[in-house]
């Protein structure tokens, strides 16, 4: 009957509310369990690269390409990651968004930079060691990922920072910036992983430190992959939630926002 499928329909509706009430998270709890998981991230391939390769140096060694995971784990995944958050935190929904957008662009950049060391890193070596650059998938992946970073930071400081940029443009080009900033940060992680794997396979090769037979440097690099697999998954997931999202400056939620705090 009517009634019936009235009565069915507020129940599913009240048990959908009760299942979002009881996933909600907090904002500002979940950026601190995130930014301790991405300070686990370089933490731990700072360990790996220092307890099981050697170490660092500048000297085209092993130890110079040592640098190449910490600096891409740190830049491409941690602090592009952080950038990425900027606009969620609450704080950044009142008054002049041109400091964030500063911020935002500067960790960005930040991140850039680092990534950019970190392949000089990696090329250093393999041109001391006289190792083709550039042959395999991740090589491939990591120097496109790259390349879509630069584009993005160059289109958005073009379309957001500069003043004469005409607000058609701007609307135009944020959904696809929004888009393109997830995109590259699983790229990120997926490149990060990848390079994890393939030097593992690389290095573990004789008697009992056979990759196939899990040693404690293997377990230790594959559980820093999750980690980092799980870090991109989650800032992804915070860009994607409505409720985490900045309201537009003319809508309800954005005037609630500002009298909420005063603005």
């Amino acid at each position: 009957t009517a009634s019936g499928a009235r009565a069915g329909s507020s129940l599913a509706h009240r048990c959908h509310q009760h299942s979002t009430a009881m996933l909600d998270v907090p904002f500002l709890p979940f950026c601190a369990f995130l930014g301790t998981l991405g300070l686990l991230c370089v933490a731990m391939v700072g360990t790996w690269c220092q307890h099981w390769r050697g170490g660092f140096s500048l000297d085209g060694s092993s130890r110079t390409f040592n640098w190449h995971p910490v600096l891409m784990v740190t830049g491409l995944v941690v602090l592009y990651g952080t950038a990425a958050l900027v606009y969620r935190i609450p704080n950044t929904w009142s008054g002049p968004k041109l400091p964030w957008k500063v911020l935002h662009g500067s960790l960005a950049l930040g991140a850039f930079v680092l990534t950019v060391l970190g392949l000089a890193a990696v090329f250093r070596f393999h041109n001391a060691q006289g190792t083709p650059n550039m042959y395999s998938l991740h090589s491939w992946m990591g120097l496109g990922t790259v390349l879509l970073f630069s584009c993005q930071w160059a289109a958005g400081f073009g379309a957001f920072l500069l003043p004469w940029a005409p607000a058609w443009l701007r609307a135009l080009y944020k959904p696809i910036h929004v888009f393109f900033g997830s995109t590259i940060l699983m790229l990120s992680a997926a490149s990060c992983v990848s390079g994890i794997n393939e030097k593992l396979f690389f290095s573990l090769k004789n008697g009992t430190m056979q990759y196939k037979l899990l040693p404690a440097e293997a377990v230790f690099a594959n559980t820093l992959g999750l980690f980092i697999l799980i870090f991109g998954v989650l800032v992804v997931a915070a860009l994607a939630r409505p409720s985490w999202q900045r309201p537009d400056s003319d809508s309800p939620a954005s005037r609630q926002v500002r009298d909420a705090l005063g603005g």
